[in-house]
């Protein structure tokens, strides 16, 4: 399911993906089978996104991320692509994000670029990731830190 109001450039879709309205995904992305990319979203070209992901509302994918199978990434999560941003002037190549199987992103955290997220690992809402989530590791705060293991 595609909304009418959602502008898809893409043809690498799987089957029982669902766009809501107001999404906006570049002609390079691939999303995978069973996914749900919620209202307010953009996705660029170099992106690719699992099967089973869901992303929430007011979320945006910069070249660069990849998300795993059964990803969740929470509304208004953010992404950065570029560790030295400046107007109009572009790296040849942008860091590779990597959130991993199973792992969670809470609401309004921030990911700086070039971060692996680890499996089924968990940032907590707000927070900052400035370094590798280890897998099946929980981080809370800014800059994010390890508080447990799953």
């Amino acid at each position: 399911m595609i909304h009418p109001l959602s502008d898809v450039q893409t043809q690498a879709i799987g089957e029982g993906t669902r766009i809501w309205q107001y999404v906006v995904i570049l002609a390079g992305a691939r999303i995978g089978q069973d996914s749900n990319i919620c209202a307010h979203c953009l996705i660029e070209n170099d992106v690719v996104v699992g099967d089973r992901v869901t992303v929430k509302s007011g979320v945006q994918l910069w070249d660069g991320i990849t998300l795993e199978d059964d990803v969740f990434v929470g509304p208004n999560a953010t992404f950065s692509n570029d560790p030295f941003p400046r107007s109009r002037q572009y790296p040849e190549s942008f860091p590779r994000t990597l959130v991993q199987r199973g792992a969670s992103i809470g609401a309004n955290a921030t990911i700086l670029p070039g971060i692996t997220i680890g499996e089924e690992a968990m940032v907590g809402a707000g927070s900052v990731v400035t370094r590798d989530v280890p897998p099946r590791s929980v981080v809370i705060g800014n800059p994010a830190r390890v508080v447990r293991t799953l």
